[in-house]
Order: C-alpha cells, then structure tokens, then sequence
C-alpha cells in the first residue's frame, strides 16, 4: 500500500519520531523537496534521513572539516568555501540562510 506523503506530514513524522529539532523548519523543506526530485516514489525512513543528512551553521562546518584554516578568510568569504568544498566532497542538498544541509559523508 503506497501513501502520499505532502510536506506538512512529512515535518510532522520527524516531530512523532522525536526528530523535530534534527533539523530547521526550512531544511526539512529542502530535504523534501530533494527527495521528491530524486526518487518520488521512498519510502519515509525518518532515522534513515538523520543518519544520511546533516545540517550545520557555515561556521559549524568550517570548523568540522577545518575549511579555510590557516587562509585567513574572511566571514564573509566562508558560506563560499564551506559550499566549495561540500560539494567537492560530497552532495549538498540545499542552503538557508544560516546553514548547509548536506549528505554525511
């Protein structure tokens, strides 16, 4: 039996599945729509997502993946370099304002 699944029941599953805060409200939008594109016919594994995606601020991830060190870049210059080397590295699934979502890797 297959379900349709619209974007108000897919933020909600992570909130049933105590994933609500695994995610922004605008990344969970992303994600979707990324899924939707990809393969509109998944499964939701709402764990499966969270092990598979992060999000993290510019600065998190510049700091995890040491993007930049010793360059002396400016604040400015780092959601840049973060998305640089993200997609070099693996895939990006989108960008708010303040974040990067993107497959683990």
């Amino acid at each position: 039996m297959k379900q349709t699944v619209y974007l108000s029941d897919f933020r909600d599953a992570f909130n049933r599945m105590d994933r609500g805060n695994q995610f922004s409200y605008e990344a969970l939008e992303l994600i979707y729509d990324y899924l939707e594109e990809v393969d509109p016919d998944s499964e939701l594994d709402v764990i499966a997502i969270c092990c598979d995606l992060c999000e993290m601020t510019y600065e998190e991830a510049a700091e995890a993946y040491s993007i930049g060190e010793g360059d002396d870049l400016n604040p400015e210059d780092i959601p840049q370099a973060v998305i640089d080397y993200l997609n070099d590295e693996t895939s990006v699934i989108g960008t708010t304002d303040e974040t990067i979502i993107f497959a683990n890797f």
